[in-house]
């Protein structure tokens, strides 16, 4: 029996959605209206496939890319003046996102039922997080709704930016590493025994460096041993994922990423850009400085940064300056704090702040450059090593052979 989505309002005038089952959309019409309702609308539910389903699971998650384009576009009809009902429902249809429709729809719903846009939207946290959701609220107090979900726009797409910076940087040592890696268990594994077996035949002792390589062979070659250093390597990522979800681990943990050669100043300013990004798009849509002082806290990435950004907030609280606050904290590098007292100096922090974003997205796309030149031969460095031990282990015994042929 087919299924049908129906929404409807009963006789006190209060809209809802439901489904049915009947034979045809008919008689679902004559049992609703029966039923003293008044049909808006009524359409077939759609079947999902076991592939679907799949999506609207794990499998999918909503990217940043697919949120930005929602926000541009969703921006493009509110400025037209479609209706927020009308337009959710336009966006809904045309999402190819299981998980971002399936959010929309909801939130379509909630709105017909006289919700607002902001708390429809914060139902449903794993779509619109709470920067997302605030930013909206402000658009809908201000009467700048579209300004606000293009700033959004505008913001998500510098983040996706600036991620896809970093992991392009990250690919290559993590691909050549994977390589090396592979290259060394499989000739360990199965290279070495074949040379063991003929050092074996023709007697002799083998040098120290070409015995441990044995020894290792042998190791990785038993099962028993093989499955414990697994367990180990396994337990030792578990055991450090669970001490970074403690507040004294991240604290630790975030703190050393930040001292890491390279890596730490990356992360740094990355943080910074972020930090000054979604500030000064806060400050911009008109939400209140504390209020988007918690969100960036909680959208740092780093426990150490977030402190910073939660003691600038207590001195702001208590009225003292943002510059000043995150100066005497001594995360935030001299030049973005000097940069923030001159906006809070003129009074146009967003606009200084906007400009800070800019300089370190700059910097941070140097400084990937620069950390993916140094790092390329590095990984051929390692790479040639891990082979190259190999064959010297394997050449070393060669001498003697030639003694036990002869």
């Amino acid at each position: 029996m087919p299924t049908y989505v129906v929404r409807a309002r009963n006789p006190q005038g209060k809209a809802s959605q439901q489904k049915i089952n009947a034979l045809s959309i008919k008689e679902a019409r004559t049992t609703l209206q029966r039923q003293g309702l008044q049909i808006l609308d009524i359409k077939e539910a759609q079947k999902l496939n076991f592939k679907s389903e799949l999506n609207l699971g794990f499998l999918q998650s909503i990217s940043v890319k697919d949120k930005a384009l929602f926000s541009r576009q969703f921006s493009a009809l509110v400025n037209a003046g479609v209706a927020l009902v009308r337009g959710l429902g336009v966006m809904s249809e045309q999402c190819a996102n299981p998980k971002l429709k399936k959010a929309l729809l909801d939130v379509n719903a909630a709105v017909q039922q006289g919700v607002s846009l902001s708390d429809a939207m914060r139902g449903h946290p794993q779509a619109f997080d709470q920067l997302y959701v605030a930013m909206i609220q402000a658009g809908e107090a201000g009467g700048v709704l579209d300004e606000v979900l293009n700033r959004l726009a505008t913001l998500l797409e510098d983040q996706a930016r600036l991620k896809n910076q970093i992991r392009s940087a990250l690919a290559y040592p993590v691909v050549v590493g994977c390589i090396a890696v592979t290259i060394f268990l499989g000739m360990v594994i199965f290279l070495i025994p074949v040379f063991d077996g003929i050092f074996k035949q023709l007697g002799g002792d083998l040098p120290l460096f070409t015995q441990l390589m044995v020894n290792l062979s042998q190791f990785l070659r038993t099962p028993i041993y093989g499955i414990t250093a697994a367990c180990i390597v396994f337990g030792s990522i578990f055991a450090l994922r669970q001490y970074y979800k403690t507040r004294a681990g991240r604290e630790t943990i975030d703190r050393l990423m930040l001292k890491v050669p390279l890596f730490g100043d990356l992360i740094q300013k990355t943080a910074v850009a972020r930090f000054c990004r979604t500030f000064g798009s806060l400050s911009r849509s008109g939400v209140p400085i504390l209020f988007a002082l918690e969100i960036v806290r909680d959208t740092a990435g780093n426990q150490i940064v977030s402190n910073a950004i939660d003691e600038a907030r207590r001195e702001i609280q208590s009225g003292g300056m943002l510059s000043l606050a995150l100066q005497k904290e001594k995360v935030f590098p001299v030049l973005a704090t000097q940069m923030i007292n001159v906006g809070e100096e003129t009074g146009e922090i967003d606009k200084m702040l906007m400009k800070v974003a800019d300089f370190y997205e700059d910097e941070v796309e140097q400084a990937v450059k620069a950390m993916t030149s140094v790092m390329e031969p590095l990984m051929i460095v390692v790479l040639g090593g891990m082979v190259g031990s190999i064959l010297i282990a394997m050449y070393l015994p060669m001498f003697k052979i030639f003694d036990l042929v002869k």
